[in-house]
């Protein structure tokens, strides 16, 4: 079998090249998560929400704000990687050329559109990163330090405990009981 390859000079050039010659190399498709944060005023709202939906309202605050291009660009490779509805956060993965259009429009949602019902919400971007994994180790990070700030707020011991727990559960790699139990007493020594 022959090939035709294309030589761009001042001069074209067309020659034929067997197709044993030609390489055929793989080009890594680079991509942009965006973590948000759904923010809505009744925390219920959030278990109704799917990720077509959210899917949809994005696409269509893209389409708005940017027209046909922003539209036509936010069909290439944009989907949702994960919802949480009972924590309202959303992985949304984007081409890396164009991730900055949907960052712009997320302010521009007021409400999603859900099973016949409008929730009025807002997005939070909390982070941008290359790979889910990245997002995640944020997503961690932010975990704990709001759990920081709600440990002064406690009321009694038991929920001060359940936070203290909370707070050290949240890692990426699995550790046991044991090692929790220490941590929190060695803790609870260093308060007295």
């Amino acid at each position: 079998m022959v090939a035709l390859a294309r030589r761009l000079d001042a001069n074209v050039l067309l020659t034929e090249v067997p197709a044993e010659k030609i390489e055929a190399t793989m080009v890594r498709v680079k991509s942009r998560h965006l973590l948000c944060e759904i923010n809505v005023s009744d925390r219920r709202d959030l278990l109704k929400l799917d990720d077509r939906a959210v899917k949809g309202t994005v696409k269509a605050a893209v389409a708005r704000t940017h027209g046909d291009y922003g539209a036509a660009l936010c069909s290439i490779r944009f989907c949702v990687k994960y919802l949480n509805a009972h924590t309202g956060i959303v992985f949304l993965r984007f081409p890396k050329d164009c991730y900055k259009l949907l960052w712009s429009a997320l302010p521009f949602i007021t409400s999603i559109e859900c099973r016949g019902r409008i929730i009025p919400c807002f997005f939070n971007c909390l982070h941008v990163g290359g790979t889910i994994r990245t997002c995640q180790k944020f997503l961690i990070r932010y975990n704990t330090r709001q759990l920081h700030r709600m440990l002064p707020k406690c009321k009694n011991e038991e929920e001060k405990r359940q936070i203290q727990k909370a707070i050290l559960s949240c890692s990426l790699t699995g550790r046991g009981d044991e090692a929790l139990e220490d941590e929190l007493e060695s803790e609870e020594e260093d308060g007295e």
